[in-house]
């Protein structure tokens, strides 16, 4: 059986293993795979793993050996569910890897504004406290989180886990969600979306990207916050205009955002965020620590052990 792992470097730089996935078939691993280079890669292969290279319809329907499909990651929709249902081709993903890694960056983000080390710590890189008259000094005000109000935007399994976080640092629980709409004190306090934007200190965002939340954070729903306010998001770049925070944030409508996604990726030189005001972004890395990419190795191979078992598991099928 032909194994074909599309875009492996994703899942594995360098730092993990996949003999363990090679014990179960001819294993041919590709670090990255252009859209023009599916179709041939993947010729003759019963078994195809991929992160975020699109198995489309047309690929597909010129691969009759395939039988299923690994994704390497929660999301899904770089494969055609429907083509597979037709075929019979089994689809699986990895759900619940990286909650505890996200969550953490997260905080990451958070505390590099209540503290902001990077700049202190440059600081006394650059001697100004060897030269400083005092034992202490702050380049800019910092600050504590207890006390401050955790706005979160959807509660799912990653804002459940950022809630509880927010808790251990003595913040107060915000939720908008569509599957929490009562005030649980085990959770926190449900309010309306604009609600939540208007009462929030630090807002998280952690939704699906639909319809109806693209662009739900627009200029409207920004001049609603704090000036004081910091907006997160691990979750989808899309749920952003883009443009509207880049100006909420070179106006001062509010203070910082911190962002690991963007609406496209990688992004245009020309995305105004990267030289927006207070405005951090990562490389969409939240997922990614050696924790989180263990966990995710060993799910992709024991869903493909068990499909070939006869037993699948984390099946997803067409919405």
């Amino acid at each position: 059986m032909k194994i074909v792992v599309l875009d492996g470097h994703t899942l594995n730089p360098g730092d993990l293993s996949w003999d363990d996935l090679s014990r179960l078939g001819e294993l041919q691993v590709y670090e990255r795979t252009s859209p023009e280079q599916v179709m041939e890669r993947c010729l003759g292969a019963e078994v195809i793993i991929t992160n975020k290279s699109l198995v489309n319809r047309e690929t597909l329907a010129s691969l009759p050996e395939v039988r299923y499909v690994g994704v390497t990651a929660t999301g899904y929709n770089v494969v055609d569910l429907a083509f597979c249902k037709e075929k019979g081709i089994t689809v699986t993903n990895v759900p619940s890897y990286s909650t505890n890694s996200v969550a953490q960056a997260v905080f990451a983000h958070v505390l590099r504004f209540t503290h902001r080390i990077e700049e202190h710590a440059d600081s006394v890189r650059g001697g100004k406290w060897s030269s400083h008259p005092d034992f202490s000094y702050c380049i800019n005000a910092i600050d504590e989180l207890d006390g401050k109000k955790l706005g979160i935007l959807g509660y799912g399994e990653i804002g459940q886990a950022v809630a509880r976080l927010g808790k251990a640092f003595g913040m107060s629980v915000l939720i908008h969600s569509r599957s929490f709409n009562e005030d649980d004190p085990a959770h926190g306090k449900a309010l309306r979306i604009d609600d939540l934007f208007a009462q929030s200190d630090v807002l998280s965002l952690h939704c699906p990207l639909t319809p109806d939340t693209e662009k739900c954070v627009n200029a409207q729903r920004l001049k609603k916050m704090k000036d004081t306010a910091l907006l997160v998001n691990t979750a989808r770049g899309p749920l952003i205009d883009e443009q509207a925070l880049a100006d909420a944030l070179d106006s001062g409508t509010i203070a910082g955002a911190g962002l690991d996604v963007l609406s496209s990726e990688p992004p245009s030189a020309e995305n105004p965020l990267i030289k927006a005001k207070n405005c951090f972004i990562t490389p969409h890395y939240a997922w990614a620590t050696l924790a989180a990419r263990k966990r995710l190795m060993k799910e992709t191979i024991s869903n493909l052990s068990s499909f070939l078992e006869g037993k699948p598991r984390n099946t997803v099928s067409e919405n």
